[in-house]
Formats: C-alpha cells, sequence, structure tokens
C-alpha cells in the first residue's frame, strides 16, 4: 500500500516523465514542451547539487517538436523547458538530418541545440564535422566556431567559423577557408557555398589552383557541377604559358569559352605577346578568339616593343589538336602599328602562322626611318619574328627623304619585293613599268652630285649592312642627268609621288588615333584584265 502511494505520488509531481517505453506521447497541448520518452533510470534530489534538474541515466530517449534525442544520461530541466545530454549523443530531425556528438545542450524554448565535441551534423549527402556547433531549429541555421569540415561529394571545406542553413542548404565558411574537390583548391577568407547547386563564391582575396592554373579575384563564382567560374573585381587565370586579367573573367570548362570584359589583359609568356582590350573572348575548344574595345596588341618577343591596335581582332585556328595545326589573325579597321624603327596604317590585316605571312589590304602604308613604301597590297614574311621578305603589289611606290629634307629619292613599279638579312634590306626588286628618281651623293663632302631619273622594267638595287647602295643593274632603260642647278620642277616628283608623313604614327598612344589619308589621296584599286569571252556561232 505504502509503494502504491508512492508511485501515485510520483507521478502526479512530474506528468511528464516517461519510465518506460509504454508511455503516452505529449498531446497538441503539450508539443511545446520537451518529452521524457524513456529512461532506464531517474533520479531527482531536490537537496542534492543539482536541485533543478531530473536524473535520467541509460537508453534515454527525449522528443520535441517533431525531433528525437537519444543519449546515455542527461539533466533534465522541466521548469526551463531544457535537457544537457551526455554520452553518445544523437539528434534526428525529420528523414534527412541527424546529428551525433559527445555532449550537447538542448533548448526547448529557444529550439536551440549546442553540440560540443566529436560533432557530426548529416543533411542528406552533406556531412558536417567540428567540435562545437550550435543548431538553432527555429531559424534552420547551424554554428560552428572551433574549426569545421563540410563533405559535399567530392567537394571539402574546411575553416575557423562557418554556418549551414538546413532549409537553403547554404553554407557560409570565415577565416583560413579552404576548398577542396579533385579538382581544384581555393584559399580565402570567406565562401558562400550551396550544396544544391554545388555553386561556390569567394570573397575577398582568394586563390584557386586548378590543374596547372592558378586564379586570384576578389570575388569569383564557380560551379563544379557545370565547370562554370565568373570572377570579378580585377581577377587573374595564370598558368605557365600565359595570364588574363580583367574586371570581369568568364570561364566554361565544358564548352571551351572563356571571356572577359574591362580592360582586358592577354600575356602569352613563351611568344612575348600581349593583347589588350575592353572585351575579348576565345574558346579553346575551336580556336576562334574575338577582341574589341581599344585592342592593342604587344609583341617585345625582338626586344623592342611592337604596338598594333585595330577595331577589332580575330583569331582563327585551323587542324586544332593536330601536327599542322596554324592561325590566322584578322584585324581590321584603323590598322595602326608602332615600334621605334618600323610604323604602319592600313584598313585591315591578316597574319597567318602557316606560311608565316602578313598581308595589309587597303591603302597600306610602311614608314622605316626615312622611307615610306605604299601601295595597294603589301605582304611581310617572317623567319623566326624576324622580317625576311616584303612585297609591294600594284601601285607600289617608295619614298626615301634624304638629309637635305628637300629632296626624295623616289621609286614606282607595279611590284616592288624587298629582302632583308638579319633584319636589314639588303636587295629590292621593283619590276612592271619601273619609275625611278634618285640623288647621289659624294661620300667626301655628303653634296648631291645630281638628279637621275630613270625608265626601265625591271630594277635591281644591293645595299650595304648600314642601307647604302652598292650597285644597280637593269636590263635595258632610258634615263636624263640633271645637275643640281638644272632640275626642271617638274621633273623633281614622279607623277605617283605622295608623302604621308603626318599619317605616321609618333608613339604607341598614337596608334588609337586615326587620322587616315584624304578622300583624293586613296589609291583607286586597279581590276585586273579579263580575258575576252569567246562566242561559237551555232552550226545548223
Amino acid at each position: 500500500m505504502i509503494f502504491a502511494m508512492m508511485l501515485c505520488l510520483l507521478w502526479c509531481l512530474f506528468p511528464s516523465i516517461g519510465l518506460s517505453d509504454s508511455v503516452k506521447k505529449p498531446t497538441d497541448k503539450q508539443a511545446d514542451r520537451v518529452f521524457l520518452v524513456h529512461a532506464d533510470e531517474l533520479k531527482f534530489d531536490q537537496f542534492g547539487p543539482i536541485p533543478d534538474a531530473q536524473i535520467v541515466k541509460g537508453r534515454v530517449q527525449f522528443q520535441h517538436k517533431g525531433a528525437t534525442l537519444w543519449c546515455d544520461s542527461a539533466y533534465f530541466y522541466q521548469q526551463s523547458n531544457s535537457v544537457k545530454a551526455f554520452g553518445h549523443v544523437r539528434y534526428v530531425q525529420g528523414k534527412g538530418l541527424s546529428m551525433t556528438a559527445e555532449r550537447a545542450a538542448y533548448d526547448g524554448m529557444r529550439q536551440l541545440l549546442q553540440a560540443r565535441k566529436n560533432v557530426v551534423l548529416r543533411h542528406g549527402r552533406q556531412t558536417l564535422y567540428t567540435d562545437s556547433l550550435d543548431y538553432d531549429r527555429f531559424n534552420e541555421y547551424a554554428y560552428f566556431f572551433e574549426g569545421g569540415r563540410l563533405v559535399d561529394g567530392k567537394d571539402r571545406l574546411v575553416s575557423d567559423w562557418g554556418d549551414y542553413n538546413t532549409k537553403t542548404r547554404e553554407a557560409t565558411f570565415w577565416y583560413n577557408v579552404k576548398m577542396h574537390n579533385g579538382k581544384s583548391i581555393v584559399t580565402t577568407d570567406e565562401l558562400h557555398y550551396d550544396t544544391k547547386t554545388s555553386l561556390a563564391h569567394v570573397v575577398g582575396p582568394s586563390k584557386i589552383v586548378q590543374e596547372g592554373s592558378v586564379v586570384t579575384t576578389q570575388d569569383g563564382y564557380f560551379n563544379n557541377k557545370t565547370d562554370h567560374t565568373e570572377l570579378f573585381g580585377r581577377s587573374t587565370v595564370s598558368d605557365k604559358e600565359k595570364d588574363i586579367t580583367g574586371d570581369s573573367l568568364y570561364y566554361n570548362k565544358k564548352t571551351g569559352l572563356a571571356r572577359g570584359l574591362g580592360n582586358v589583359v592577354y600575356v602569352d609568356k613563351r611568344h612575348k605577346n600581349q593583347l589588350l582590350a575592353h572585351r575579348l573572348s576565345y574558346n579553346e575548344k575551336t580556336g576562334y578568339g574575338f577582341a574589341t574595345g581599344r585592342a592593342l596588341a604587344k609583341d617585345y618577343s625582338q626586344g623592342d616593343t611592337l604596338y598594333l591596335h585595330a577595331d577589332s581582332m580575330k583569331v582563327y585556328t585551323f587542324h586544332l589538336n593536330t601536327d599542322s595545326v596554324y592561325r590566322e589573325v584578322h584585324c581590321f579597321r584603323h590598322v595602326k602599328a608602332y615600334r621605334s624603327d618600323v610604323q604602319a596604317i592600313c584598313d585591315s590585316l591578316v597574319m597567318n602562322s602557316k606560311d608565316s605571312c602578313m598581308t595589309m589590304y587597303r591603302d597600306p602604308i610602311v614608314w622605316n626611318a626615312n622611307r615610306q613604301i605604299l601601295g595597294e597590297v603589301i605582304k611581310v614574311y617572317f623567319q623566326d619574328s624576324t622580317i625576311r621578305e616584303a612585297q609591294v603589289i600594284h601601285q607600289a611606290l617608295s619614298v626615301e627623304q634624304i638629309p637635305d629634307k628637300q629632296h626624295f629619292n623616289q621609286l614606282s613599279s607595279r611590284q616592288i619585293n624587298t629582302y632583308f638579312v638579319e633584319g636589314k634590306v639588303r636587295r629590292m626588286v621593283a619590276f612592271g613599268n619601273v619609275k625611278t628618281i634618285f640623288y647621289p651623293i659624294d661620300e667626301k663632302d655628303s653634296t648631291l652630285q645630281g638628279h637621275l631619273y630613270m625608265e626601265t622594267d625591271t630594277l635591281k638595287m644591293f645595299l650595304s649592312a648600314d642601307r647604302k647602295l652598292e650597285k644597280m643593274w637593269t636590263p635595258k632603260n632610258t634615263g636624263v642627268m640633271y645637275p643640281m642647278t638644272q632640275i626642271p620642277p617638274t621633273k623633281l616628283k614622279l607623277p605617283e609621288f605622295a608623302w604621308f608623313e603626318q599619317l605616321r604614327p609618333t608613339d604607341p598612344q598614337d596608334v588609337f588615333v586615326w587620322r587616315g589619308k584624304a578622300a583624293d589621296a586613296v589609291l583607286k584599286a586597279i581590276p585586273r584584265r579579263a580575258a575576252p569571252l569567246q562566242q561559237f556561232k551555232d552550226t545548223p
């Protein structure tokens, strides 16, 4: 009788404590309360060291708002609706979220779970490892602050601090952040990661190392599923052979398309050249590239830098990934080039790596020292980045201003070929209606000896390494030599003479300023003579 009365008294004092598996579940009115489902042993001592706690041991199980907590022992504070759990703590919420730890504290009023030591939080395929975790059920956020590691498939993220939203499945990491995904290593101080889409966002000074390339950025997004990367805040991508820097960079590894916007600088370390533009794109799978917006190519492979500008530039690659690969670079509209020893302008230009030929179209002009060359088309052939031959085709004109600044050596013909040795002119061949004006100079006192006018079909000139005329050859010619005091005014210049010193680029920045020829000075292309069409009468 006494034992029965004590049991009834205990039940009245602690109505929400379950002592066995047969205890009833809480009603809707009790849902806000933490409910003890089972414990092998329960102890309460109002005058003991923990007067407000019910001490439960052995296969302890609690429930609260659809979540279940297991542990080896616990302090159950019924008045404050909270629990302190110890030993093999396991927490399960719904079907997708679970957690294990060595100890934990749960506040039912705030719906806050604080887990400590060897904490493992699993949510779907994501697993978070840490030693200190606070899980806010109400806001659906998990926080760690003593170092943590998130595993998402092949992705591994570690940091000092971080949080994880169980609803959106987005994670944020701070301080000493590193992300490994088998392909790359990301180092930063702030990283936002969407586990549903595998999209990562780094903020602040960050470095990404991937397959031999290094990315530095202040603001970058990259998706490990789609292999798509977006970089902002003046970012740089570098490898052994090239660097690319821009205000915004976009790259998709699957499509091979890379784009840069805003002051883009592409550096080819191997070939020692650069390409600058406001907009640049290149597809590594097709080999097609495009640049526009103050597009400027720099080549410093020969020591002195060559600056080449055009409104737009295109790159075409043929037989990509084969031994016979070659490229064509097309520059069009307002092409200007400057180097200290040579300058040029034209409307469009094509560079072909197959035959190492650069072709200039539509009123091309080239200057070298005090010499100017122009024609309808100019072709320049290179060997190991050094010029070996130049061809001026149709309406070819070569003009050289002599030291007195008043007279000009002149040569006009249908075509002029110039041959170089170690980058210096050594031979010139002109053919087709050749006309020339030449002023021989006395080597002793550098005075002009006379005015030589000559017409012929073919003219060959051989020059020394210091550009002095060594000999001249023609098959047959007609000409006249005038003393300097008896030159007829009409004979001072050839009919084809033109001197465009005002169009000549003066420095690297001048390549962006287009002056161009006047309308009446533009060469009129001479069409080729067509073969006569033959007509045959129908025979009866």
